[in-house]
């Protein structure tokens, strides 16, 4: 069997009209060439080679998600400097617009246009935004990044934000930092990638204590990731109290991997068919207000 038949007949079974994926890259190309050449040398970083799985022209893709049978799916951009973020936006915007079936994706970088950019984003109709605080260097608590926050939390666009230390640490990842600005915005709609490995348990609590927070599986329960940061079985029980608040993410095309491995690696805890209906589906249509 196909490995595009097999993924079907993954959500089929559960029956499903198919995976919304909220965790996926595309970017401008000599940028997404910038990030393969990073992974392709990731080795002595993460300890571990990383061999981009789906590495192809754009076109080929988008219909490689679309053959897997991916409903919706996100291009997940994000600056590592000044001025970069808005000319990203300009390009994810033109994406979307020839590409019905993502996500309006946007971002942003502490800078003092940072602001203006994003309420522009908002009212254009972006649907989702990425923040990567490993790859930006920068804290969450940036002063720059208050309007931005709090427009954020008055909208309830949600961010995917990469604050975990996985696949290495940064200066401001972790929970503490996550910690500080839920409490000054408690509103915020934080998507936690990864899960926010390794920091798993850290940010279990955070969306336990806080309703508009839910976190992303891209990479986690994986057999690559739980050969070097397993999820702790202890904390379990949290997967299956926050049901409602785990969404499905690949990191595609930049996994070293295939694409259902992300997708069973949801199945090594047997949470249930429900538990997978509501994580692979169900919770981004809620969010996303996808019918």
């Amino acid at each position: 069997m196909t490995e595009d038949l097999r993924v079907q007949e993954f959500w089929r079974s559960l029956g499903l009209p198919g995976i919304i994926d909220v965790h996926t890259h595309f970017m401008p190309a000599n940028v997404m060439e910038k990030v393969w050449r990073y992974f392709d040398s990731a080795g002595p970083l993460t300890g571990r080679e990383w061999p981009i799985r789906y590495r192809h022209d754009e076109e080929v893709r988008v219909e490689q998600l679309r053959r897997f049978g991916v409903r919706r799916f996100t291009s997940m951009i994000y600056p590592h400097k000044p001025n970069m973020a808005a000319w990203l936006n300009q390009w994810s915007a033109g994406f979307a617009a020839q590409t019905p079936d993502c996500l309006w994706t946007s971002t942003f970088y502490p800078e003092e246009s940072t602001a203006t950019y994003v309420a522009e984003a908002i009212e254009a109709g972006t649907r989702v935004f990425k923040s990567h605080i490993q790859v930006g260097d920068y804290s969450p608590n940036d002063p720059l990044l208050d309007p931005v926050w709090g427009a954020l939390e008055d909208s309830g666009v949600p961010v995917v934000i990469h604050c975990g230390s996985g696949p290495a640490p940064g200066t401001y990842t972790g929970p503490e930092p996550i910690s500080e600005l839920l409490a000054r915005f408690p509103a915020l709609p934080l998507i936690i990638a990864h899960m926010g490995l390794p920091e798993y348990q850290g940010f279990l609590e955070l969306a336990a204590k806080y309703t508009n927070v839910y976190l992303d599986t891209a990479m986690a329960f994986t057999d690559f990731s739980e050969q070097s940061t397993p999820f702790p079985r202890n904390q379990v029980h949290r997967l299956a109290n926050l049901q409602d608040r785990i969404v499905f993410g690949s990191d595609f095309p930049n996994i070293p991997y295939p694409y259902l491995d992300g997708l069973d690696g949801l199945t090594r805890f047997d949470l249930g068919d429900a538990w997978l209906r509501a994580v692979c589906h169900d919770n981004a249509a809620r969010l996303f207000s996808i019918e």
